[in-house]
């Protein structure tokens, strides 16, 4: 008698374990249905988003005078097609914080871009020698600015320059990145 009063309490603890870890699992896998369904984007990533990559724009502080990054959105379609010249082309637009300041001198267009192993060569128009020779610091500001910038590729450690097709006294160096 005594035996049986066991085995049945003992069937009846196993069936009440075992139902109620049937409806614990269930219980837990409908919650983590309703918490996947109740998630919504705030917003869709559109194509066009989906194609932006920042790149380091080197501009001048106003404040400080000393060179500093600007974070900017670019499609990578465009640097896909051509780097060198989007980068140097934003540059040339110059900065949209109101805290930086342009440094390319205006009506400045690059001609051409070539590469010879890891030395980008720009061939800019003869505007770019307008920049303000009383300042000490404006050559190489507008020059590391450049370099700097078209320097974050991977594949370019130098950069020099040419004036519309031939070498300048002013810009003769071949120009390495300065932190």
């Amino acid at each position: 008698m005594k035996n049986r009063k066991v085995i049945i309490l003992f069937s009846i603890l196993l069936i009440l374990i075992i139902s109620g870890g049937y409806f614990g699992i269930q219980y837990v896998e409908r919650k983590e249905e309703e918490e996947i369904a109740e998630y919504t984007p705030q917003e869709e990533i559109t194509e066009e988003q989906a194609r932006q990559t920042i790149v380091s724009l080197y501009f001048v502080e106003n404040e400080t005078g000393e060179l500093s990054p600007e974070a900017r959105l670019v499609d990578i379609k465009d640097l896909m097609n051509s780097p060198y010249e989007k980068l140097v082309n934003l540059l040339i637009e110059g900065p949209k914080n109101k805290k930086f300041s342009k440094l390319i001198p205006e009506n400045t267009k690059l001609l051409k871009t070539n590469i010879d192993g890891d030395c980008l060569i720009l061939d800019m128009t003869s505007d770019f020698l307008l920049y303000n020779k009383e300042d000490s610091l404006a050559k190489d500001n507008l020059v590391n600015s450049i370099v700097n910038t078209v320097t974050e590729l991977t594949e370019i450690n130098k950069v020099k320059f040419l004036i519309e097709g031939n070498e300048n006294e002013e810009l003769s160096e071949i120009y390495t990145r300065k932190v």
